[in-house]
């Protein structure tokens, strides 16, 4: 055992598994594993999807939090007892020396770290550890720091709308779909902040409506795991499980606007026809029009992405795209949220009967044993039959 002279508790030591993405990651690890990523500014969705699978710790090839905008995973991480390392000298040809897997033993007292890569080569490393406190102190210059950030992320939301203004001023270059959209009701689910809470939130809607559901990339999982099968799936397919595509939902593959596919190789590996979409802009952009040209009635956002720091978090340094979409869709788009506070359930006939009898129960009980009562009835049903001979 390495560090054998320390004491059990001063070590952690454990399996790790490693990707450059951590969503790719996330649906690798194994409980109990220590995940060694190369995540700059690691964002919610990613904490909290390491936290579902438990990881033991997480060791970090980029830095966690830059300070350049406030962002909440590594705290996340830290408020659930995970202990996260930053590598010191952290370089992209450090992290391609580990092998995908191997074992770990982390050092805690030395913040030092040993990798036994599948292949038995070692890789020693010092670890940097973060605190609360720590987190604290880089939150409150990433406060300071935002009124910049924001000046930088409206003046590249602007330069680009300019360039991307005829993604929406044109009409995409949609396939022939199987799925029928035009007068009905479309909910697009992407995993971003909150998506489950939404989808709770709107279960029963969607249930009474049966609106067409469509997942962008790994918001496909999220309506499986809630019970519900997507009808289309859009995206780069980098981020969606094999079950989800393997689902009977109709697969479009987002492109580059010059027709590039990378991720219909996956679908079309799996057996499964692709139709592609090429265009610039998010997935979820192209979910959002797709569903507008294609003449849908209402279309409800759920989870998507809609403010600077969601976009700074996915590694975009504007939202142009996004902006003009939703100029385009006008008052057709509807936030989940504001969906779950302004509709009401329709009320099932058969538990309406059920309330109807139970509440005629008592009535009738009293009736029978009340003898004013059983007059009042005979005379209800005497003129009741007088009415109809």
């Amino acid at each position: 055992m390495f560090f054998h002279k320390y004491a059990q508790n001063k070590l952690i030591r454990a399996s790790y598994l490693a990707d450059r993405k951590t969503k790719h990651l996330i649906t690798k690890l194994k409980i109990n594993q220590v995940a060694v990523i190369n995540h700059k500014d690691l964002d919610e969705i990613a904490a909290n999807g390491l936290i579902a699978k438990k990881v033991k710790s997480v060791i970090n090839f980029s830095e966690t939090m830059t300070g350049t905008y406030p962002t909440i995973g590594l705290k996340i991480l830290l408020d659930a007892k995970v202990p996260v390392y930053d590598v010191v000298g952290a370089s992209i040809e450090k992290f391609v020396q580990l092998s995908e897997k191997g074992i770990v033993e982390i050092d805690l007292e030395k913040s030092a770290a040993v990798f036994v890569t599948s292949d038995d080569k070692k890789v020693i490393l010092e670890l940097n550890p973060w605190t609360i406190n720590k987190w604290k102190q880089i939150f409150q210059l990433a406060n300071i720091n935002l009124e910049y950030e924001l000046n930088h992320f409206i003046d590249n939301t602007l330069s680009y709308a300019m360039k991307e203004k005829d993604f929406v001023l044109k009409s995409l270059n949609i396939p022939r779909l199987k799925t029928k959209i035009k007068g009905k009701h479309v909910v697009v689910v992407v995993r971003g902040s909150n998506y489950l809470e939404d989808l709770q939130a709107i279960k029963s809607y969607i249930n009474d409506y049966k609106p067409i559901l469509i997942g962008v990339d790994g918001g496909a999982d999220a309506l499986l795991e809630n019970g519900f099968r997507p009808n289309m799936i859009i995206g780069d397919m980098d981020s969606v499980s094999d079950k989800a595509l393997q689902s009977s939902a109709e697969i479009i593959v987002h492109a580059y606007p010059n027709g590039d596919a990378p991720g219909l190789k996956r679908v079309e590996g799996l057996g499964i026809e692709g139709k592609i979409i090429p265009s610039v802009g998010t997935s979820e952009d192209i979910a959002m029009l797709l569903a507008f040209e294609q003449g849908a009635e209402i279309i409800v956002a759920l989870g998507t992405h809609s403010n600077m720091i969601d976009f700074l978090e996915k590694g975009r340094k504007g939202m142009a795209s996004t902006i003009l979409v939703r100029m385009k869709i006008g008052t057709k788009l509807v936030d989940a949220k504001g969906v779950s506070k302004l509709y009401q359930p329709r009320m099932n006939f058969k538990y309406v009967s059920i309330l109807s009898v139970a509440a005629l129960t008592p009535i009738l009980a009293i009736g029978m044993i009340n003898q004013d009562m059983v007059r009042l009835f005979q005379i209800i049903w005497l003129n009741i039959k007088m009415i109809f001979m």
